[in-house]
């Protein structure tokens, strides 16, 4: 009897473990969402851009724990619409995204552009709800926080919490960044420091600084910089003419990085 009673209360667990599952496979596929097993950080090649040195094995398993699943989305596919309430955080394991509103006069903003170990989301922290579109410029894939869960870690680690208002800060940076391109700097000075600052943050990575692809068009490039696509073609064939930067379709090669940073130099003396 005994025996049967704990065939019983097993069949009993499963059903529910496994109706809790379905509904979360039907919630993510309301997202739009491609679940996957929790992934392990300790693998990840990435895990120097968005975990803290120096936790404890404790805290390096809260943090592994807190990312729920990962989930792929396809080129063009979007992470989240502007108006989503705010549910997840996300760090970008591979691939990249852009980040874009739309304007009172419906035209497309882009107002970012992030790679992998950089976070998302943040934006909806305020008010409760993301205030931007993020889609992929590439098949990518990205790390799943739920806000709640990461909110409550933040509160047992002082590392952990201090190192999230890092990634925070960074992105703050960024924009601040953004913000000095589009108010001072020139056309050419605008696209130089674009191109340089993603030489910096690819070989941040472990790529090549002088050689990658842009996995953004011009006109993206372009409503980033708030320039229009024929500047910006034009600006890439003045740098092409000096000797500056190759360029063939999407793949850029910085043959001469100092006489790009020589650019920005002339900015700095005005």
């Amino acid at each position: 009897m005994q025996t049967i009673q704990r065939i019983v209360y097993k069949f009993r667990e499963f059903k529910t473990n496994l109706g809790t599952a379905i509904i979360q496979v039907m919630n993510l596929t309301e997202l739009n969402e491609t679940p996957f097993l929790p992934p392990d950080c300790s693998a990840c090649k990435q895990k120097t851009l968005c975990l803290p040195e120096g936790l404890s094995n404790e805290e390096f398993v809260n943090c592994s724990n807190i990312v729920t699943f990962n989930k792929k989305i396809r080129k063009g596919s979007r992470l989240f619409h502007a108006g989503d309430p705010l549910r997840f955080l996300y760090i970008v394991k591979l691939g990249s995204v852009k980040s874009s509103i739309v304007t009172d006069e419906g035209r497309e903003q882009v107002i970012g552009f992030n790679m992998s170990g950089e976070m998302l989301g943040i934006d909806g922290i305020y008010h409760g709800f993301h205030t931007c579109t993020a889609t992929a410029l590439e098949d990518s894939e990205v790390c799943v926080m739920p806000y709640e869960d990461l909110e409550a870690l933040c509160g047992q680690s002082p590392a952990i919490d201090s190192h999230v208002r890092r990634l925070f800060s960074r992105e703050i940076v960024l924009q601040h960044h953004n913000l000095l391109m589009l108010g001072s700097m020139s056309s050419t000075e605008r696209l130089a420091a674009f191109l340089l600052s993603l030489s910096k943050r690819f070989e941040a990575r472990g790529f090549s600084r002088t050689e990658f692809v842009l996995r953004m068009t011009r006109a993206d490039i372009g409503s980033f910089l708030g320039l229009k696509l024929e500047t910006i073609s034009r600006a890439l064939s003045k740098f092409t003419e000096l000797g500056l930067i190759e360029i063939h379709q999407k793949h850029v090669h910085i043959v001469n990085p100092k006489g790009l940073r020589s650019i920005l130099q002339e900015h700095k003396r005005i």
